[in-house]
């Protein structure tokens, strides 16, 4: 199984769990989630959670996500990102993983990822 992954607070993964879906301000003001693959996830932590300590690293697998996945660079990085169209269900996330920096403030893969 090839998993996509998506980081998260822990605060917006215990709303999900409450409301029993899970939704980003991203799906409201841009119409989806973002989300990495493997080779990618590192990357995105490093630039945009440099430091964040209160993070989590959902494990989903695309073929239990109802909505569409797309994969699109919109941002012109060269790379195609999967973008989740619609709220996940929360039946989609197969691993959820403590996602801390190291002292420096810079994120490595977990291990068994």
């Amino acid at each position: 199984m090839t998993l996509i992954f998506h980081i998260t607070t822990k605060q917006d993964w215990e709303t999900a769990v409450s409301a029993n879906h899970y939704r980003t301000h991203s799906l409201d003001s841009e119409g989806f989630i973002h989300c990495s693959t493997r080779e990618q996830v590192i990357g995105t932590a490093n630039a945009y959670f440099h430091g964040q300590t209160d993070l989590l690293l959902l494990c989903l697998d695309p073929a239990r996500i109802t909505a569409d996945i797309v994969y699109e660079d919109l941002y012109g990085k060269g790379q195609q990102f999967p973008h989740i169209y619609g709220s996940l269900s929360l039946d989609a996330v197969v691993h959820v993983i403590p996602f801390p920096p190291a002292a420096d403030g810079s994120f490595t893969l977990p291990e068994g990822i």
